[in-house]
């Protein structure tokens, strides 16, 4: 490294290296100058200047002075070795790959190249070349703990863990007296720890108990111990340790809810659909009844026998374990009791419950069969949770009774503003849910939660700059809306591009999402750093299910409505081309072809220029602003903030597939993800392809709506189709004439019939009748008015409910009655009909403003139009600013009610 300039150049190139890694990269600069003087053409002083000058954000300068070096000096491995990092800087890891691998050629023994191209392979998954690259590590380094560690993860990684568990206790002979210093015992702890679950993974359970047992004084970490202990136990099915040993973890921590399922197992006292039987019930009961004497202090224990007891034992135990709640007054109460709605029975036993607390705290004073006055708040809490509850069952003109009576009772808690609001946004009106929650927020400035919980119901509203403004008031300073994307704020940037999408704002909509699509781009880059870390910190288990984690990165449910939104956007796009300033200019169209193409050429080579001279003034601001205390500048501005150049994509279809293989690689199980194939590739005229995702719809829900409206639609294009003309085509027919009989919906039926029988099937359901109404339409276009019958004479029937004081709820949701009058007005276009529905849909959903119920605030007069309103002039009279003290006119001459 430098060796072919003089002693005094020599030791000037060292400087240019060690400024580099102390990043004094001026410093690097000035020496890396004072060579070039001398020795212009030296190669390796041109990479390191390159490769400094990549660090102040002048890329443009560094590539060609790297580029430079190697041509001047093509066998030097540091030339191919700064290359490498410059491209590693980048993302490009492929290239980086490349050419650390030719800087090995030259020098095969370099310890520092090889441990950067083994981090590539290990980010890559190169699997193959990451255990050949730790395995040359470790033998020109045997003496080093991290070069074994990480041979023995590369051949884990390579699912080849009997071997890894060889390299470690091959590592474990290297130590002295079998032990390692004092200073490094919690990391040889967790290095035997992760050789146990290798073991474990590997099949291989006797010896891995036998291994934990024999190694147990040199594991600091007890409480590991005995969780991978008790795991050994259980798989081996000496089930009578491991309960005593679950009893031990308990005794630790009554309040984990993972012991009580593994004691359970243990006792053959555990099933996955929560179903026991009478005999298994009474088992459960009396262990809970003595774990509860036990530990008296653990709601755990509490609340686990709720899920299995049944009729007056469960209506015991629900009701011994509300009542401590709400005299204590826990706002998550309900949240806590939620799964239970999903049991059969409880929540009608619930209800009674909380009616008959309710109503005996508020005439009494004390719960039922006690005389101890509960205080004042307990009526309060039975109210909330009563509120909740109607909620949660669809009863909307309940909840809100309830939870104004306990705004009533006591004006100041602010839990009871969210709830109404929540409850408003389920009913259907979204203004007022938004108006309530500005009003929750402005109750307590200084917490965040409820003020994401306001921008949240502001975006559902489709208040986007109010939901802007709000939100950066728990930002930094500067250029606040974009250190909300800094901060992969993605639930904001989601339910933003869902409202742009909405209100049919594309571009913005686009930003959105290709925001949250490249939060997990960096997320996947993250794990970079961990590679070398994990390693020299032995936090191997951790960084083994990182990886994993990583591996099922894009399966996350935020990268699945970012990329799913992204493919709307861009078939939206498809269906209705954006004009590009070109198709606009009237004088452009009098052009002849071959002078609109020179046009179109000079503007993008102008375009081109522009962007090249941005990023020149970029990089000097960059070098110009870069402080003495090494801290970077602020990031130029965003040359795009309304996604309008993300609209001027010359093929939206190819942009879709990109997302769209992502969704399929990712979340092959859900139903939106092959719906989404089926319409970009039938747009895209891929036959095949768009059968393709057909079939993985009929394969996972064959009764779905969508699934139906696909498979009639499809067959009517294929019949549409004129006859095969080449060989691909009649290949394409081939298959499709094979493939069709298989199909059982289509079995011997026409798709007229195949349409008829799917409506028999499902009379009843709205959205099947939709469906069916709108595939009539397609197949034969003279049967609209029948089309629309089919919508108009479903029956919105009433689900039973248990308790006749009550009123009944009906079966309709609000969000499938919009979608049905969206066919209407768009598909059948009927303006008749549509109003008709509307009518009828307003007298559903009385609070829907979409419908413009009775009591919504779409109406004049109603009580939420009037609150929605105030809200919108405090926010105008604030001149555009959200105010930063709540108006706090409700708590004037508050009174407490007892």
């Amino acid at each position: 490294m430098g060796a072919s300039l003089p002693p005094k150049e020599a030791n000037l190139f060292k400087l240019i290296v060690k400024s580099y890694e102390t990043k004094q990269y001026k410093k690097g600069l000035k020496a890396a100058d004072a060579i070039l003087k001398k020795f212009p053409d030296h190669g390796e002083t041109l990479s390191m200047k390159g490769l400094t000058l990549n660090c102040l954000d002048r890329k443009s300068e560094a590539y060609e002075l790297v580029r430079m070096g190697l041509k001047h000096d093509l066998k030097s491995h540091v030339c191919w070795h700064v290359y490498g990092l410059l491209y590693r800087s980048d993302r490009e890891y492929r290239e980086a790959i490349k050419c650390y691998r030719n800087a090995l050629k030259r020098d095969p023994d370099n310890i520092e190249i090889l441990r950067d191209l083994s981090l590539l392979q290990a980010q890559m998954r190169d699997l193959t070349g990451f255990v050949e690259t730790r395995q040359q590590l470790l033998t020109l380094k045997p003496n080093h703990r991290m070069n074994w560690i990480g041979f023995a993860v590369s051949h884990h990684l390579n699912s080849n863990a009997l071997k890894a568990v060889e390299i470690l206790e091959a590592y474990e002979g290297t130590l002295e007296d079998d032990h390692p210093p004092d200073n490094e015992r919690c990391e040889h702890g967790e290095m035997l720890l992760y050789k146990v679950s290798l073991l474990e993974e590997s099949t291989s359970m006797e010896r891995a108990l036998e291994e934990l047992h024999k190694k147990e004084s040199k594991i600091v970490d007890k409480l590991d111990y005995k969780e991978q202990e008790v795991s050994l136990l259980v798989k081996l099915g000496r089930l009578e340790e491991g309960a005593e040993l679950y009893r031990v973890l308990l005794s630790m921590n009554p309040d984990n809810y993972r012991y009580y399922q593994g004691l359970q197992k243990c006792l053959g006292l555990y099933a996955e659909n929560s179903q026991y039987s009478p005999d298994e019930i009474e088992r459960l009961d009396d262990l809970y009844k003595s774990l509860r004497q036990k530990y008296s202090w653990s709601s755990a224990v509490k609340r686990i026998p709720l899920d299995f007891l049944q009729g007056e034992k469960f209506r015991e135990a629900a009701d011994n374990y509300m009542r401590p709640l709400l005299t204590k007054g826990v706002p998550s109460l309900f949240s806590d009791l939620s799964p239970l709605y999903e049991h059969p029975g409880k929540a009608d036993i619930l209800e009674q419950i909380i009616l008959a607390l309710e109503y005996s705290v508020r005439v009494t004073g004390a719960y039922p069969g006690r005389v101890e006055k509960e205080p004042p708040s307990t009526l309060l809490w039975a109210l909330f949770l009563l509120a909740q509850h109607y909620d949660r069952r669809g009863q909307y003109d309940m909840a809100l009774s309830k939870i104004d009576e306990a705004m009533e009772h006591t004006p100041t808690v602010i839990d009871l503003y969210s709830a109404k609001s929540r409850f408003l946004k389920h009913a259907g009106d979204l203004a007022a849910a938004a108006a309530l929650a500005d009003e929750a927020r402005c109750m307590d400035l200084a917490d965040r939660y409820i003020n994401s919980e306001c921008v949240k119901r502001m975006l559902q509203a489709d208040q986007v700059p109010l939901a802007e403004k709000t939100a950066v008031l728990f930002t930094k300073d500067g250029d606040q809306h974009n250190n909300l994307h800094d901060m992969q704020c993605m639930w904001y940037e989601l339910a933003s591009g869902e409202s742009y999408f909405r209100q049919g704002d594309l571009g913005r909509a686009l930003k959105k999402f290709l925001g949250v699509e490249k939060h997990y781009a960096d997320i996947t880059e993250d794990q970079f750093d961990f590679h070398s870390y994990c390693l020299r910190k032995m936090t191997l288990r951790a960084y083994v299910e990182m990886l994993k984690f990583q591996d099922r990165l894009h399966s996350h449910a935020y990268f699945h409505k970012a990329a799913a939104g992204a493919i709307r956007c861009y078939l939206k796009l498809y269906d209705s081309p954006i004009k590009s300033t070109f198709e606009e200019d009237d004088d452009m169209s009098k052009l002849l072809p071959s002078q609109k193409k020179k046009l179109r050429q000079k503007q993008r080579k102008a375009e081109a220029r522009a962007k090249k001279e941005a990023e020149g003034k970029n990089e000097e601001s960059n070098v110009t602003g870069v402080s003495k205390s090494g801290k970077r500048p602020v990031k130029p501005v965003d040359p795009d903030p309304h996604g309008e150049k993300l609209l001027q994509v010359e093929d939206p279809m190819s942009e879709a597939t990109k997302y769209l293989k992502l969704l399929q690689k990712n979340s092959p199980e859900s139903l939106e993800t092959h719906l989404l194939s089926f319409e970009v590739n039938m747009r895209k005229q891929k036959i095949l392809l768009a059968f393709q995702g057909l079939k993985q719809l009929v394969r996972l829900n064959a009764e779905h709506p969508d699934s139906h409206r696909s498979l009639i639609k499809f067959f009517h294009k294929v019949d549409l189709m004129p006859a095969p003309t080449t060989d691909t085509e009649t290949l394409i027919w081939s298959v499709l004439g094979s493939e069709r009989p298989l199909i059982s919906q289509l079995q011997g039926n026409s798709l007229l019939e195949a349409n008829m029988n799917f409506l028999k099937n499902h009379q009843d359901s709205l959205m099947h009748r939709a469906a069916v109404a709108e595939v009539l339409y397609l197949l034969e276009p003279g049967r609209k008015s029948e089309a629309i019958a089919l919508i108009e004479d479903s029956n919105n029937n009433m689900v039973p409910n248990t308790n006749e004081a009550l009123g009944p709820v009906r079966e309709w949701k609000l969000k499938d009655c919009v979608t049905v009058d969206k066919l209407l007005k768009t598909y059948l276009v009927d303006d008749a009909a549509a109003s008709r529905w509307k009518k009828r849909c307003a007298e559903y959903f009385p609070y829907s403003t979409y419908f413009e119920g009775s009591r919504s605030s779409a109406v004049p007069g109603s009580a939420y139009n009037q609150n929605v309103s105030a809200n919108h002039a405090d926010h105008e009279h604030n001149a555009g600013s959200i105010a930063v003290n709540g108006n706090m006119e409700a708590f004037k001459d508050l009174n407490i009610q007892s």
